[in-house]
């Protein structure tokens, strides 16, 4: 069984989520991702997954799963709750629905909460890498 530090699987992580990023998506994302983290830093981390869910949400409460914002927040809502044979991060529990998620993170208290924030602002460091790395 291969060794691998929790930085390595989060690059991993963040390299899987690149490439599955929809072709109508990747050109806005590669310069959206480069800004996300400053986002958090200068708003805050459940204030920056707000705006991004509200941003990706139609007039009509629809989320759009295509949009920046939302894969965005989605790549960072899953990987604070993933689990698997050798990552095992429980920032937050696994949510069903973004609404769920921005609950969850509100209800933590200050240690998690900048646990999480801490965790998020690593993988963006990754998407951001791979965003303008150019991978098809």
């Amino acid at each position: 069984m291969k060794t691998r530090t929790l930085g390595q699987k989060r690059a991993n992580y963040a390299l899987e989520k690149v490439l599955a990023i929809p072709e109508n998506t990747k050109k806005d994302f590669k310069s959206f991702s480069a800004g996300a983290p400053s986002t958090i830093l200068q708003n805050g981390f459940g204030q920056a997954m707000a705006y991004w869910l509200s941003k990706g949400t139609d007039k009509n409460l629809k989320i759009k799963k295509d949009d920046k914002h939302i894969v965005i927040f989605n790549m960072i809502r899953e990987w604070l709750s993933y689990k698997n044979s050798d990552v095992n991060n429980n920032f937050i529990k696994k949510t069903s629905s973004e609404t769920e998620f921005v609950k969850e993170l509100s209800d933590l208290d200050q240690r998690r909460y900048l646990a999480a924030q801490r965790e998020a602002l690593a993988l963006l460091e990754w998407v951001k890498r791979y965003a303008n790395a150019g991978l098809e």
